[in-house]
This record gives structure tokens, C-alpha cells and sequence, in this order.
């Protein structure tokens, strides 16, 4: 049985005491996808790291992605070979290395509109499987297929074909984003990393010019912890501009927050066995699909209001049914839409005068690392299939900047370290009817359960066997058991009902009623692991109900001021 440190309330207390004793060798701030995996690259080093977010990990952008590990197959019209060549790399390295048991293969079809296109988006596609051929690791997924006409009305057909000259097939991978961030910060505090959420840094501290840590504040205790480091790791993304605030404006990055919005129908509204791709007048439409749904977006215009909660206007919803309608013979509308979600894209700038807002689909979405003053690493731009590449590169900056202090410099290894869960995934997968007999629960499940937790699923089952009560559906979101919502908490740091029903778990979008009938049940259980006494379970179920009606009403607002001003009604839970 895996046996692995759990991220609850004992750690995060620990981290917090550890945090505030003696000195670090390197601090990281930000819990999305850069920030975690820089914890993890430097603990994995041997050095002494702490991670501290003001939120709960992945909270932000890394939520609220497309969910796609891939080349990203348009960077190569943009002649940015080098990107996209890093990017398969590590998306091989995920699929068949690192993290097995979350990324895995997705087909996408290429729509040809007209036929001058088949050349011309087979050569791309042909480069793109060379270049994964030919990378450091395992390419991992099957190569690209041409697909005509009648083929194409057999494997999709829901899709217009009249004016089409078929396709082409072709593969890329797909994660849970809010899960491999925690699975990294797990993996990370396993190998010595002190983790602690809801940590909110208000200040740094100097000595002179230099920065030698950071006064964060326990959001959940109430207190100031004066936290000492060797070097610290800026990885806020969208909030980088305030951090350089917090010491005196003196920006090396400038950041623009790009919005982009997904929308999230049932499977059986569009028949097809891939997903699909197609090119928009600003961005890229995918039709990804996502279990039982296919999510489809994505949108990219410019965000300057709440970067906590960006909000998705009925003009951004419209926007997406209007271009994936222009595919389907029976149109998508409102009422298809099962959830909906936006996230923010930290994208580099040129810098220049402030208020002014650009372009933002032409802006860079490879990575800096930059160093404003002594002691403080920034680090922004990139996505999410190159986060190690990013972390790795953050980290080596930030020690080759100590004056000495690491001499010599520790090499990363993270290309090395498989994420907790990939041991004994294979196996248990291969285990999985015996898994169901003993447990009595229903191979479909135990599938659903392996594709989780990988090799940790022994974890999960062991609290079934414990409490058989927990193999049940959690009522309103039969598709998740009960027992994963308490190991949201025992042992992945879930510390309010908002951290299981948008970010553990998919609930938050996975239902018509976006989770409203599943937060007393999943309240309830939480309340049992994290002490909770009447009013407080009460407070966290008034709070998510008011989330999500301030989302929808955001929802139906015609601009992006209007959706912000109602989104903005519903703040955090502190």
C-alpha cells in the first residue's frame, strides 16, 4: 500500500509553525501550476522551501484552463518551432513519465473548409508528431491520420460535413489543471516542502536592497508570521504587478491578463468520437471532451477588473455557441449550457504607459524569470504544459543570483521524480476488478477512482473499508462518491466547501444546478474532518449558494463591467 504524507489541517499547521522558524533557502509565493512545481524542483534539490497562497491552491488561472497538455499546434503558423518542440517534450514526460494516471490522450479532428487545406495543415501536422518523435522522451500518443469526407460523417455525426473535405486526426493530452496542481504540492510536501494555504503575504522583508523573506499572514489564524528565506520565488501570475508593488514598484515584468471563458454541455448534444479544433477570427474554438461533457472554448480579450473572480459575460457565451454552431447541424443554445468558468491568462507585455490595454492574442505565452532587487525571483508568462520547464528555469535563476549561498548550484531532477499516484497505477489499474469485488464498488467507479488518485486510490479505499457508508453517490452529484470529498480533506488540503466543489472535484460545472444540491451533503462531511459546528456549516453552504448565483447573474450580463459588478457580490469565504 502507498503510504504518503496527507496535505490536512496537522500539515498545514506544521508548515505554518516551520514557516516562522529559522531561515528557508527558498520561499515561493503563489499556489497555481508555476508555483507548486517550484516548490517541488527546489525541495527535490535538497534545499529548505516553503509555499505559501493566499487562497486555496489553484485557485486562479490554473483552475480554468483548457485542461490540454499540448504542443499547441497553431504556435507553429507563428514560426515559434522552439515553443512548441519544449512543449511536446514535456507533454510526453507527463503522459508516460511523470504523472500516467491524470494526462491522457485525447483525438482532435481538424476540419478542412477548404481543400488547398489538406496539404498545407498535414505538413503542420506531420511537423508537430516529428517533433514529438524526435524529443527527449516518449512521444506517447498515435500519430495523425487523414480523414475524408464519408469517414468523417461515421466518427462525428453531429458535425456539418457538406462543406467540408474531411479532416485530419490527430492527438494531444488533456488533466484535471486544478488536480495536478495539488498532486504537484502533495509531491512537493512529501519530499519536505512546507505548504500552507490561505497565507497571504503582506509585506517582504529587507535588509538594505535586498529581500530576505516575507511577513505573511495566517488568513484562517489571524496572525503575522515573520518568514525568513535565502531567496524568494515570485510565481503570482495575473498578480504579479501587485506583488512588485509590495516592493516599491520597481517592475522588471509587465502582465496583461488575457480572459478567456469555457462552456460545458452534456456528451450526448454533439455525437462524435474526437474532439475537435478550428480556427476563429481572434482565437482558437477546441471541443475537448471531459468525461461525460465536452468542454468548448476558449475566448481571449483583454481583463483590467476583479482578478480574483473573472467573470464570463453573456456576450463571451454567445461568442462560443455562435462559432461552434457554425459545425453542428443541431445548434447548441443557453439551455444546453451545463456550467460555465473563466480564467485569466498571465501574458507578457512590452511595457508602457499605464492604462493603456493591447492586444492581447499577439502577446507572448512564453515565460521571463526576472530579479527587480536582490533576493526576489519573478517569474510569469508560459502555460501550463511547460510548468516544470518554467519552475526549473526559476529556481536556477534565483540560485544563481544567491551571492554565493548554494555554491555549488544543485541540479534539478524534476524530469526524474514521478508525481505521487504514478506508483502503482499501472498495477492497480490491472487490478481493477479485483478492486471492485473487494470494495463492492462498481468497476465504472473504481475506473473513475483510478484515473484520480492513480496509486493512491489504496488511500481512498482504505476509508471505504472504514466507513462503508462512503462508497454511496454524494446526492446531487452522482457521478463523484462520498468518499472523495472527505479525502479532499484528509488528504489534499481542502480547507472550504469551494475547494471540493470547483477544484477536487468538477461539481461546480458538472451539474445543471452547478452544485447546489450537493453542497449540504458535501458540508456535512467536511464538517466531521475539519470540526465545523452548526453555524459554520451553515455559513459555508449560504456562501457557496450565493457564489453561484452571483455567477449566473453574471452570466447573463452583456458586458464584462456588468458581469464584474455582479460576480463581485459573492467575495471569498475567509
Amino acid at each position: 500500500m502507498t503510504i504518503a504524507r496527507a496535505l490536512d489541517a496537522d500539515q498545514r499547521a506544521d508548515a505554518l509553525e516551520q514557516l516562522g522558524a529559522g531561515e528557508l533557502d527558498v520561499l515561493v509565493v503563489g499556489g497555481g501550476i508555476v508555483g507548486v512545481g517550484a516548490a517541488l524542483d527546489a525541495v527535490t534539490r535538497g534545499l529548505r522551501v516553503g509555499l505559501v497562497e493566499q487562497r486555496d491552491l489553484a485557485s486562479g488561472t490554473s483552475s480554468r484552463s483548457s485542461k490540454l497538455v499540448h504542443g499547441g499546434l497553431r504556435y507553429l503558423e507563428m514560426f515559434d518551432f522552439a515553443l512548441v518542440k519544449e512543449a511536446l517534450e514535456e507533454r510526453g514526460l507527463l503522459l508516460t513519465r511523470l504523472a500516467p494516471h491524470l494526462v491522457r490522450p485525447v483525438p482532435f479532428l481538424y476540419p478542412l473548409q477548404h481543400a488547398w487545406e489538406r496539404p498545407y495543415v498535414g505538413a503542420g501536422v506531420a511537423l508537430y508528431d516529428g517533433m514529438a518523435m524526435t524529443g527527449k522522451y516518449d512521444m506517447g500518443v498515435p500519430k495523425h491520420k487523414h480523414i475524408f469526407r464519408k469517414q468523417l460523417a461515421r466518427m462525428a455525426p453531429d458535425i456539418r460535413t457538406d462543406d467540408l473535405h474531411g479532416a485530419i486526426r490527430y492527438y494531444d493530452c488533456q488533466v484535471d489543471d486544478a488536480r495536478l496542481v495539488m498532486t504537484i504540492a502533495r509531491t512537493a510536501a512529501n519530499n519536505g516542502a512546507h505548504v500552507a494555504t490561505r497565507t497571504k503575504v503582506t509585506a517582504f522583508l529587507r535588509e538594505g536592497d535586498r529581500v530576505v523573506g516575507a511577513r505573511v499572514r495566517d488568513l484562517e489564524g489571524d496572525r503575522d508570521i515573520e518568514v525568513r528565506a535565502k531567496v524568494v520565488i515570485n510565481a503570482a501570475g495575473v498578480w504579479t504587478d501587485e506583488v512588485q508593488d509590495l516592493i516599491g514598484g520597481q517592475a522588471q515584468l509587465d502582465v496583461d491578463a488575457s480572459k478567456g471563458i469555457h462552456i460545458v454541455v452534456p456528451k450526448d448534444r454533439i455525437r462524435s468520437e474526437c474532439g475537435f479544433i478550428t480556427k476563429t477570427e481572434k482565437s482558437v474554438l477546441f471541443v475537448i471532451p471531459w468525461d461525460q461533457f465536452w468542454i468548448i472554448g476558449t475566448t481571449d480579450t483583454p481583463w483590467d477588473l476583479d482578478l480574483a473572480h473573472p467573470a464570463a459575460s453573456r456576450a463571451d457565451i454567445d461568442y462560443v455557441l455562435g462559432h461552434v454552431n457554425r459545425l453542428l447541424k443541431d445548434p447548441l443554445d443557453q439551455r444546453d449550457v451545463v456550467g460555465v468558468y473563466a480564467g485569466l491568462r498571465p501574458l507578457l507585455k512590452p511595457m508602457r504607459k499605464e492604462g493603456e490595454m493591447g492586444e492581447t492574442t499577439k502577446l507572448s505565452r512564453e515565460h521571463t524569470v526576472a530579479n527587480p532587487v536582490p533576493g526576489l525571483v519573478l517569474v510569469a508568462g508560459g502555460k501550463l504544459t511547460t510548468y516544470r520547464v518554467m519552475a526549473r528555469d526559476a529556481v536556477d535563476h534565483a540560485l544563481s543570483r544567491s551571492e554565493g549561498a548554494f555554491d555549488p548550484i544543485p541540479q534539478s531532477i524534476t524530469d526524474r521524480v514521478p508525481l505521487m499516484g504514478a506508483w502503482g497505477f499501472e498495477a492497480r489499474s490491472n487490478q481493477r476488478v479485483a478492486l471492485s469485488r473487494s470494495s463492492g464498488i462498481d468497476i465504472g467507479m473504481v475506473d473513475h477512482l483510478l484515473g484520480r488518485y492513480g496509486g493512491l486510490v489504496d488511500e481512498v479505499l482504505a476509508l471505504v473499508h472504514e466507513r462503508p457508508d462512503l462508497a454511496e453517490p454524494l446526492p446531487g452529484a452522482e457521478h463523484y462518491l462520498q468518499v472523495e470529498v472527505l479525502y479532499a480533506v484528509t488528504h489534499e488540503g481542502a480547507r472550504h466547501l469551494d475547494d471540493v466543489l470547483a477544484r477536487r472535484t468538477r461539481v461546480s460545472i458538472e451539474t445543471f444546478d452547478r452544485g447546489i444540491a450537493a453542497a449540504r451533503p458535501a458540508a456535512e462531511l467536511m464538517a466531521e474532518a475539519l470540526g465545523w459546528d452548526g453555524a459554520q456549516l451553515e455559513d459555508e453552504v449560504d456562501h457557496y449558494l450565493r457564489r453561484v448565483e452571483a455567477e449566473r447573474q453574471s452570466q447573463l450580463m452583456p458586458t464584462d463591467q456588468e458581469a464584474d459588478e455582479a460576480r463581485v457580490k459573492a467575495p471569498d469565504i475567509v
